[in-house]
């Protein structure tokens, strides 16, 4: 199973530097020049607060 499916999971919002948003297993380790800006939480929380930070439309 992949983790970012896990819709019983609990997850963080993570950001980089150019302030793309993604959302992370809160068990596993941020990458390097990721950070923590919400969480955690359950995913479709995550999912909502990613989507409300989206700053550029999709393509």
């Amino acid at each position: 199973m992949n983790p970012f499916d896990d819709q019983g999971g609990e997850f963080l919002v993570v950001a980089n530097d150019e302030e793309r948003h993604s959302i992370w297993p809160s068990y596993a380790a941020v990458p390097d020049g990721w950070a923590v800006r919400f969480g955690p939480d359950v995913r479709a929380a995550c999912l909502a607060y990613v989507a409300a930070a989206r700053s550029d439309p999709l393509p």
